[in-house]
């Protein structure tokens, strides 16, 4: 038998043998592993897991995969959401700006009637006309004027001129009136038992300032219509009662010189100075009656009978006893109106004429003081009917107020 002996195993400190060498066979080192997350599930064998080449050259995958693509959309979205932020102002800027242009070509006063005189001097520009008008509170943006005329194609187009323009006036009629090339005309009317602060009134309405207004009424204007009339007296009563028409251009001091001038054609006309005198009065005198008669009537066809019972009452110095004389004074003073009020204008208490006229006498009125109607009446009074009654006595009188003027005569 042969004696097969086992082979001793060398130990960590004996020195093998040249027959107990290890065969010379080279290991590979194992490759290096990529960490993972914990997971319950088992580690791949390590023959599965690719080399390092391969990872580096192969497409991305799993969750290293979704974050660029999610990314690159992100941006996109953002992009878009900007674009459609500044969509959205700028549409809300163009809507505002619309209805910011639309209420700006609007009248300032919409259904006013107040005008304004205007005058626009030769080569002054598109700018420079919209400054004035905005100056004279006609339009309200000087930026929307200038748009409308240069979209309109009416800059080129504004002509000068002397214009009326209406506060009631949008920016199309004012544009339009400034393009015409028309000067204007306009009518203005004092009526007749107008007062000095109606006529004043009147003036300024018509586009006038109150400055220029003021400043024609205190001037002295050197007229025969005025012979007579006191140097302190104001122009109550010479402003005769008529609709004029005058250029844009004209003035507060040559308006009132022509009413001046067309009152003194009517005088020279109708003989009233001649005819005044036969009765004892002055111009100034006859004026001032016509200007109580014109207050008082209703009609006028009674003011040739009122006319007798006043010049009656004057050459039987009885006092004029008119109501509208005192209530004149007291409105024109700012005091309350009395019958017992203390002023030479009141011709219940002072006999004879009121210092001066008290309104802007009529044709009717004035020819009445120079022709009375025939009679001899001392009363009367305009009823509730608008109707003069007139009384030879005060019974008489007193019976026609209870019978006619149970409303009017309660009026102080």
């Amino acid at each position: 038998m042969n004696d097969i002996r086992p082979r001793r195993q060398p130990t960590q400190n004996s020195r093998p043998g040249l027959n107990d060498r290890a065969p010379n066979v080279f290991t590979p080192r194992p490759e290096p592993t990529i960490p993972s997350r914990p997971s319950t599930q088992p580690e791949p064998p390590l023959a599965s897991i690719p080399p390092i080449n391969d990872l580096e050259m192969k497409e991305p995958s799993g969750l290293l995969a979704t974050k660029s693509p999610k990314k690159r959309l992100s941006r996109k979205k953002w992009a878009m959401l900007i674009v459609g932020v500044l969509l959205l102002v700028t549409l809300v800027g163009a809507i505002g700006a619309y209805v910011w242009y639309q209420q700006n070509l609007q009248a300032v006063q919409p259904g006013s009637e107040e005008m304004v005189k205007l005058t626009i001097e030769p080569g002054t520009g598109p700018e420079a006309i919209a400054k004035q008008l905005k100056d004279n509170n006609l339009i309200r943006s000087e930026a929307a004027f200038g748009w409308y005329v240069r979209t309109e194609g009416k800059s080129s187009l504004l002509q000068a001129g002397a214009y009326r323009l209406g506060r009631g006036e949008d920016v199309p009629t004012i544009v339009k009136h400034l393009t015409s090339g028309n000067t204007d005309t306009f009518d203005i009317t004092f009526l007749p038992g107008g007062t000095l602060a109606d006529h004043r009134k009147v003036l300024i309405d018509a586009g006038f300032s109150e400055a220029d207004v003021d400043a024609a009424l205190n001037k002295t204007y050197d007229s025969p219509l005025f012979a007579g009339k006191p140097a302190t007296a104001d122009l109550e009563g010479y402003i005769y009662g008529e609709t004029y028409s005058f250029g844009a251009d004209v003035t507060p001091e040559e308006i009132l010189t022509y009413t001046f001038n067309h009152f003194e054609s009517i005088v020279e006309d109708e003989s009233l100075v001649e005819l005044y005198k036969q009765k004892g009065f002055s111009l100034y005198q006859g004026i001032t009656l016509a200007s109580i008669i014109q207050r008082e009537v209703a009609t006028p066809n009674d003011a040739a009978q009122v006319s007798q019972v006043f010049q009656l009452r004057l050459k039987t110095d009885m006092v004029l006893g008119s109501d509208v004389t005192y209530q004149y004074i007291a409105d024109k003073t700012g005091q309350e109106r009395s019958i017992d009020l203390d002023s030479p204008y009141n011709t219940r208490k002072y006999p004879g004429l009121p210092p001066g006229p008290i309104s802007s006498p009529g044709l009717d009125s004035l020819k009445a003081v120079a022709r009375p109607a025939d009679g001899d009446y001392l009363y009367f009074l305009s009823g509730d009917d608008d109707k003069t009654y007139f009384a030879h006595t005060n019974e008489e009188h007193e019976r026609n107020i209870r019978e006619h003027c149970e409303k009017k005569c309660q009026i102080i």
